[in-house]
């Protein structure tokens, strides 16, 4: 079965009658799995934000900064849009009492804004460094990526754990 497959997500889905259809994308795939493709790109720029602090400050490899610096806003906004347009109304639909999920989607939406924020400063200091910028403060960049990575591996665990499951229960 691929990963992040229909079948995967959501078990017997059919689009005539999945209960999240509207959280489908344009190409009728599951929002679910779209998320899971997006969390694990997330995380696998976790592993590499963590490999270029744990090069620091003198084994940096600056070409992989640069990479890292370029992709970082796109791929965080492309998942952001995409819970926030596709994922968070599914989650919200699924909802027993009306208002009981609105304010973790709200927390979540805040975070997304935080964790933008972040980012522009980590792809910055990134892509300085990939132009061949010295490292003048080690520590200090070391956190700022720790703080980073350590937020999107927390953010994403509490969708994976909390969310994902509710959206695609109600599926089955």
């Amino acid at each position: 079965m691929e990963v992040g497959s229909r079948s995967e997500c959501v078990a017997g889905c059919q689009p005539v009658d999945c209960p999240i259809q509207l959280a489908c994308d344009d190409d009728g795939a599951p929002a679910c799995a779209q998320v899971k493709r997006s969390h694990g790109r997330i995380l696998q720029l976790c592993d590499v934000l963590e490999e270029i602090a744990d090069a620091l400050p003198g084994r940096v490899d600056r070409g992989q900064c640069r990479i890292v610096g370029d992709m970082l806003m796109p791929l965080l906004r492309y998942g952001h849009d995409y819970e926030e347009q596709h994922f968070f109304p599914a989650y919200e639909r699924g909802e027993a009492e009306p208002g009981s999920r609105a304010q973790t989607i709200r927390r979540l939406k805040g975070e997304h804004m935080a964790d933008e924020g972040a980012a522009q400063d980590v792809a910055d200091a990134l892509s300085a460094l990939g132009d061949g910028a010295p490292v003048t403060n080690a520590e200090a960049l070391g956190f700022m990526l720790r703080a980073f990575f350590e937020a999107q591996r927390r953010h994403v665990a509490f969708e994976q754990e909390h969310l994902l499951p509710l959206v695609v229960r109600r599926a089955i």
